[in-house]
Formats: C-alpha cells, sequence, structure tokens
C-alpha cells in the first residue's frame, strides 16, 4: 500500500495495525518513495532470551570470590603493635 504523508497524517493509527498485520505500508511524499512502515520483531525468542540470561547469570556467580573482609583490608598497613608499619 502507498499513501502520502499528508494523507496518513489522519490515518496514522490505522496504517499502523496494517504494518503489524504484515502488509507493507510506504509513506510517500510528491510521488517519491519517502519511508516504510514495517513491524517490529524480536530478534530473539522469550527462550533463548531466557537461555543467555541464566548463562550470564551463571558465569557471574562463578567469578565471585571469597576476598579479605573489609574491616581487615588494610591490616598490611600496621603493625603488630597497631601503630602505622
Amino acid at each position: 500500500m502507498q499513501i502520502s504523508v499528508t494523507d496518513a497524517k489522519s490515518q496514522l493509527t490505522d496504517l499502523v495495525r496494517r504494518a503489524e498485520a504484515g502488509e507493507e505500508v510506504v509513506l510517500t511524499r510528491h510521488g517519491h518513495h519517502v519511508a516504510r512502515l514495517t513491524p517490529v520483531r524480536s530478534t530473539i525468542s522469550s527462550e533463548a532470551r531466557a537461555r543467555v540470561i541464566e548463562a550470564v547469570q551463571a558465569s557471574a556467580a562463578d567469578k565471585l570470590a571469597a576476598g579479605p573482609s573489609a574491616a581487615r583490608s588494610q591490616d598490611f598497613l600496621y603493625g603488630d603493635d597497631g601503630l602505622p608499619a
């Protein structure tokens, strides 16, 4: 379907519905094609997306390592007597 930009202004909702349904809607200006309305399609299924998220979460969990507690993280700066080394 081809429609002028001027005419499309008053029919935008209908044109978007038609594009969502799979119909190609081409907007024209002075008889020349200037834009095309097409539906946005997900490039990845929701199942595949869930698998990717799970893999990232598992990878992040594997990288967690227990380190020194924050209370003890700068003990190397002080001697046994508690004074700066």
